[in-house]
């Protein structure tokens, strides 16, 4: 058509939309922090100038906030787009860099560089600059991106378990325990790694075999999330191989957190996958309340539950359904305490049967040193404030990584190797900062109407013990 050939007058501004989302992003968050986080990387004054840090990292940016999961294609729609040439800082007949240009400074520049952390960092200090970040209350769930792996090429080998962060002070706990009770100390053995068999891919060797409740089964790896209760803002994001268990990193994650940004937590909504002793004994001593979801507990069928069996804490042991008290016999490795009756009267029980199958008819049953951090926890989870506190986890958590399954192309893992997986995972959280940052800037100041409904929640027959969550602080650090 004619018309397409003619000669316009026009500006690249003018051509991009008042509203479009790279134009809130662009005046709410200033990237020039990169440049000076980099340069160490850059050569000043040899061979050709390099494609500035800011425009390669912006063009990534686009990638994983329009779900552009290809760089070759990103490129080709940087090519025609005018919203991400403006936002580039690229006139309309400039040359878009080639593809190569942005896998080679990854796989060569960036490698071993901490740039991904310090970008994903650098938001989360202006959403707290903001007042959009207050780090009183926080969630944390993770979710599985499938690894660039087939299922069925692997080898079989011995792999050593991840080793739990508490494990030093579980040690330190049965010690105690076993000293209180009367009990020589355990022999010094040093905790060695649980070793297993389990199946290695042939492509992607660090990722982790994923068989879960639910979930596919195959090579998986773990995003491990944390947002604030505030906006939904992402606070931190983990990455370990499928197979690792979602309470194993959490607390040495916590404690970056608050290290990093100056959170004073008070409160924690948690999933059933983090309902572990070590988990809520570790909360219990950083001064944070742990809401945590029900964990129904294994059952042989035909046999008595443990709910059946009533401690009794003035007599340190446990009561049958048919009246005997179990003693305490000792405190095992494993942190548990072991209760046992006299099998003198168990074996004339009517219940025997449905008791226990042990030979010897001695019913044990086990009690963790950590077992009332659990309880309290427990306690949290039943009362009203902690009710209201734990369904605010689907409008944050859930929803954030429902955000980046949908929008974000975190199904997949792109890469492969950890390291890599962990920068796509960084990058797509610090993405979805920016977007959320951008969107409630733009809109004025943050309301406070679901702030007054939130504190009227937790307001509800809320003991002494727990934390006040009607008052948002922003960390020390950002006061």
């Amino acid at each position: 058509m004619p018309q397409q050939t003619e000669l316009e007058m026009v500006t690249i501004a003018s051509l991009v939309p008042s509203d479009h989302l790279l134009r809130k992003i662009d005046a709410a968050i200033d990237f020039s922090f990169i440049r000076e986080r980099v340069a160490h990387l850059y050569c000043a004054d040899n061979g050709r100038p390099a494609l500035d840090p800011v425009v390669l990292f912006k063009i990534l940016f686009i990638g994983y906030l329009f779900g552009v999961r290809s760089e070759r294609q990103l490129m080709r729609e940087i090519q025609v787009n005018v919203a991400y040439r403006w936002f580039l800082g690229l006139r309309l007949t400039d040359k878009v860099a080639d593809a190569s240009t942005l896998s080679q400074n990854r796989r060569r520049r960036f490698a071993d560089s901490t740039i991904y952390q310090d970008i994903f960092d650098e938001i989360v200090l202006r959403a707290i600059k903001g007042g959009l970040v207050d780090g009183t209350v926080l969630y944390t769930d993770s979710t599985h991106l499938k690894a660039n792996a087939n299922k069925n090429k692997y080898d079989l080998a011995q792999v050593a378990k991840s080793r739990a962060d508490y494990l030093d002070a579980l040690d330190q706990a049965i010690d105690a325990d076993r000293a209180a009770h009367g009990k020589k100390p355990l022999k010094e053995k040093a905790r060695e790694p649980d070793v297993k068999e389990t199946k290695v891919s042939r492509t992607d060797a660090d990722a982790g075999y994923m068989v879960r409740d639910g979930k596919p089964k195959g090579f998986f790896y773990l995003d491990h999330r944390t947002v604030d209760r505030q906006h939904a803002i992402i606070t931190d994001s983990f990455v370990t191989p499928g197979n690792v268990h979602d309470s194993i990193p959490y607390l040495g994650r916590l404690d970056r957190q608050r290290d990093r940004f100056g959170f004073d937590v008070h409160a924690v909504g948690l999933d059933a996958g983090y309902s572990t002793a070590g988990i809520c004994k570790g909360l219990q001593d950083r001064g944070i309340e742990g809401v945590i979801g029900y964990s129904r507990p294994t059952h042989r069928d035909g046999f008595l539950r443990k709910r059946d069996f009533a401690y009794d804490r003035k007599l340190d042991g446990y009561r049958c359904p048919n009246g005997q008290h179990l003693h305490y016999a000792t405190t095992n490795r494993d942190g548990y305490r072991e209760y046992k009756s006299n099998p003198a009267i168990c074996r004339s029980c009517p219940l025997l049967a449905s008791c226990t199958s042990s030979a010897n008819a001695t019913k044990v049953v086990t009690r963790h040193v950590w077992q009332d951090a659990k309880e309290h926890a427990e306690t949290n989870r039943l009362s009203a404030w902690g009710k209201a506190l734990y369904a605010r986890r689907k409008e944050t958590v859930e929803r954030s990584f429902a955000d980046a399954k949908q929008l974000h192309g975190h199904r997949y893992a792109r890469m492969r190797g950890l390291a890599k997986v962990a920068e796509q995972c960084l990058l797509a959280a610090a993405c979805q900062n920016m977007k959320k940052i951008a969107l409630i800037l733009a809109r004025g100041t943050p309301g406070t109407g679901k702030k007054a409904l939130w504190g009227l929640l937790l307001a509800i027959t809320r003991p002494a013990s727990a934390p006040n969550l009607r008052q948002p602080r922003i960390g020390p650090a950002y006061a």
